[in-house]
This record gives structure tokens, sequence and C-alpha cells, in this order.
């Protein structure tokens, strides 16, 4: 018997966290009868389970990185005709969703699973798996300003994490400079956020590692098929980051 959240999400529904919502909302049935009581137990070999009246079926778990371009949604649709990541995935039958999110205007590293307990272990915020920028902002930070997110700065939904953060390149003519920020949250706009907290607005965002994974050799728009030592990888990283907050 397994908790009916976590049956959902290893099915591929959607991640735990929406898996969740749909249980609350009365989407979810087993054996005919609504259940909306997180924590509730099923038996996925003998109960029938649907959601939203149709049964819920293993699927094969595929996990893929795509190198996501500017002024892509991070969303299987979009009510207003923009493209969205899925547009990028030929190939790819199984329903797949995004671990976390890349804004509107932010491009790189973005990882799509139909296995909710990795989706869910690597963005659950006990886990604080790093994530690395690459943000090209107005203007040159001085050191006390890159100081200032070292130490964590405060925004209006509390105090950041430090972040680890270096040059990357400095454009005098321009005045403009990149940062690489390793960041170990996942707050919405979260980067954007914390160079405006020190004066600098970011004119591009590109995210290049997730943990240990790194987008070298995968071109813009393009996805590739992680290995099985890379998910195996993510995963310890994830739950080595754990121990190390307790």
């Amino acid at each position: 018997m397994e908790r009916l959240q976590k049956i959902l999400a290893q099915a591929g529904v959607a991640s735990r966290r929406k898996c969740e919502e749909l249980i609350l909302s009365g989407a979810v049935e087993v054996n005919g009868e609504p259940v909306t009581t997180l924590g509730t137990k099923a038996d996925p070999a003998v109960d029938v389970i649907t959601v939203n009246g149709r049964p819920i079926r293993s699927e094969k778990k595929i996990y893929v990185m795509l190198n996501k371009p500017k002024g892509v949604i991070t969303s299987a649709k979009d009510p207003q005709g923009r493209k969205v990541v899925s547009d990028f995935l030929p190939g790819i039958k199984e329903r797949v969703y995004p671990v976390g999110r890349l804004d509107y205007d932010t491009e790189g590293l973005l990882l799509l699973t139909n296995d909710g307990e990795f989706a869910n272990l690597l963005t659950h915020p006990k886990h604080h798996v790093p994530k690395t920028y690459l943000a090209t902002v107005k203007g040159v930070p001085h050191g006390t300003g890159l100081e200032q997110l070292q130490k964590g700065v405060m925004l209006e939904d509390g105090m950041t994490y430090p972040a680890d953060v270096e040059y990357h390149d400095v454009n005098m003519d321009k005045n403009e400079a990149t940062i690489r920020i390793t960041i170990h949250e996942g707050r919405n706009r979260q980067v954007r956020r914390m160079f405006e907290a020190i004066g600098h607005k970011v004119t591009r965002l590109k995210r290049i590692r997730f943990g240990e994974l790194g987008l070298e050799g995968l071109p813009r728009g393009k996805f590739r098929h992680l290995s099985e030592q890379e998910v195996k990888m993510l995963l310890n990283e994830a739950r080595k980051s754990h121990k190390v907050q307790k």
C-alpha cells in the first residue's frame, strides 16, 4: 500500500504537489469513490485509480534535458499561443513536465520528466540542489554588491541563502557585466530579484548547470535524454544536499 499522491506521481500524472492538488479538488477516485483526503493509501496492483475519470497507467520513465530558448513558456500549453517547451521535444510521446521552471525571458538548462518522485526530490525546498546561471546585468556591480549576494539579501519573501558569485565577463564600453551565480533555492524570478536588490537589472539570464549536470554540447532549442548515471547523480546530490542542510 502506498499513499495516493505518491502512486499518482510515480504513474507520471504530475509532480507530487500537483497530485495533492488533484486529490483535494476531488478529481481522483479509487474504485469509483472520490478521495479528497491526503495520505489515503491504495494498492495500484489491485485498486482502480482514476484521475478526471481516466484510469492511471504506468509509463516508461524518461528524463530529458532541454536547452530552452528565450521567449518560450515553461508549460505544456499557452492560451496566448506562444511557444511552449513541448514544441521543442519532437519524438517524445510521453507526457512530460518541467522540473522547476525557467521564466519566459530566461534560457538554458531545463529538465523534464514524467517521474513525479524525481521531480519532487529535485525541487523540494528542503533539498537545496544548486543551480548555476550566467546573469548579464546593467552596470558593473562592485565587490561589496557581490558580497551582499554571497551573504544573502532580503527579498519580499524573506532572506535568500548565501549564493556563490564571481565575475564572468565585464564590458566597460557597454557598461554591463556578466556574473556567474549559483543559488540553492528555487523561488520565482529569484536571480533577477537578487540583482535588483543590489541595484542592477538583469538583461539576460541563462541557466548553465543543475547540480553537477551542465549544458555542454547541447545547442539552443535542442534536447537529449539523460543517462541512467546522470539521473542517479542528480538524485544522490539532492539527498546529499538535504543531509548537509540538516
